[in-house]
């Protein structure tokens, strides 16, 4: 029985967080079943950071198993990848985005087929996906939402719409983990079937029934369902990144400025330091009880979601993109989310009566890292 050859896959990644190492432990332990299904091992050439870079000491290699787990476990305990044994350290009077840019366009020369990977969360790493969307043989996949919606539209045209985009440039983790939602949506698109309202929950903050608000936000925060400042759920803007990324991806040409987003916390706690934010949010559990009480009257629950509406196949209407407190029947899919559940409805043209409906864990590193993963696999395995 001939064996088949395993072809290795170079790989970068920038952002060794959460996501980045839960990343680098699910590529390790996925090495039998890479090799024995689809004949690829991916070889990370390097670990980046806004700050530094660091190596194997084989270079031509990538980073051995042993140096990876060193890495995780530096890491875990704290350290920086700066100090790391041979390490590359960003020039301070460098920028974070030129740095990065100089490693994607010095491992475009040394080995063109690399994978650029990202999992961080700044937008500093756009003009290295740039750079691995337009270069030959380069591909590029993320879980960063940033350079995908904080980015302008221009931007996300080029990495996402061009013709060759669907082969190079995988996102699919920057809106719901490791839920394939893009995937749904790029196949309904495909076939041509006219989207007229896509409806999600994005955060699993409102997921906890029969608590406080503060509770629940608390809870969800210790959870590590929510990011370092609750406000930025809270306030919907991550929301409305992910809303607005699944609105480009339709081709709808709006920035976030465009996005019309309702806050779940008063202007004056807008200010306060994170600790003192969080001592603050029982002042909101009366307001948000009655509204839950009011929407229970109506046998419904309050859900923070968000509705895009691409502008109507006649042309009338320029569409939105509104992200925001809404009461729904306790009986539908979204009514029915509990914990840290993302669910998104897409409503079309064969679609319209019964939506198609994605449901499923939408937070945590484990669940994005193996979103992330598969986007690899498919970019390994797909010329364009």
């Amino acid at each position: 029985m001939a064996t088949c050859e395993t072809r290795t896959v170079p790989f970068v990644l920038v952002g060794a967080g959460g996501v980045g190492a839960a990343l680098l432990e699910a590529i390790v332990g996925a090495r039998a079943l890479h090799k024995a299904r689809y004949g690829i091992r991916f070889s990370a050439l390097a670990v980046c950071d806004s700050s530094a870079a660091v190596s194997g000491a084989d270079a031509a290699g990538g980073l051995s198993d042993a140096e990876i787990a060193a890495l995780i476990a530096h890491k875990a305990s704290g350290g920086k990848l700066a100090s790391q044994s041979g390490a590359v350290v960003r020039p301070a009077e460098q920028d974070a985005s030129v740095f990065l840019e100089s490693l994607v366009d010095k491992y475009s020369k040394e080995a063109p087929d690399t994978i650029v990977v990202d999992c961080s969360a700044t937008d500093a790493t756009v003009p290295a996906l740039l750079k691995a969307a337009t270069t030959a043989n380069m591909r590029a996949a993320s879980a960063n939402k940033k350079p995908f919606a904080d980015s302008s539209f221009r931007n996300f045209r080029e990495l996402c719409l061009a013709p060759t985009s669907p082969a190079r440039v995988r996102y699919e983790s920057s809106v719901g983990a490791g839920l394939p939602v893009i995937a749904a949506l790029a196949r309904v698109v495909s076939a041509h079937d006219a989207v007229t309202l896509i409806s999600g929950s994005f955060s699993g903050t409102l997921g906890y029934a029969g608590e406080s608000f503060s509770a629940v936000v608390g809870k969800a925060k210790e959870l590590g369902y929510t990011e370092p400042d609750p406000r930025d759920d809270l306030g919907g803007v991550d929301v409305a990144r992910k809303a607005l990324i699944l609105a480009r991806t339709l081709g709808m040409a709006l920035e976030l400025s465009d996005v019309v987003v309702e806050p779940l916390y008063t202007p004056e706690l807008a200010e306060l330091s994170v600790p003192d934010f969080l001592a603050a949010l029982p002042t909101l559990d009366a307001a948000f009880a009655a509204k839950v009480a009011a929407a229970a009257a109506e046998g419904k629950v309050l859900r923070y979601a968000a509705n895009v509406r691409p502008p109507a196949a006649d042309g009338t209407g320029g569409g939105s993109l509104k992200v925001g407190l809404v009461a729904v029947p306790a009986s539908s899919p979204l009514g029915t989310l509990s914990g840290s559940d993302n669910l998104v409805e897409i409503y079309s043209q064969w679609y319209a009566a019964t939506p198609l409906v994605l449901r499923g864990a939408g937070a945590g590193a484990g669940t994005t890292a193996a979103g992330v993963l598969s986007d690899m696999v498919e970019l390994a395995n797909t010329r364009g």
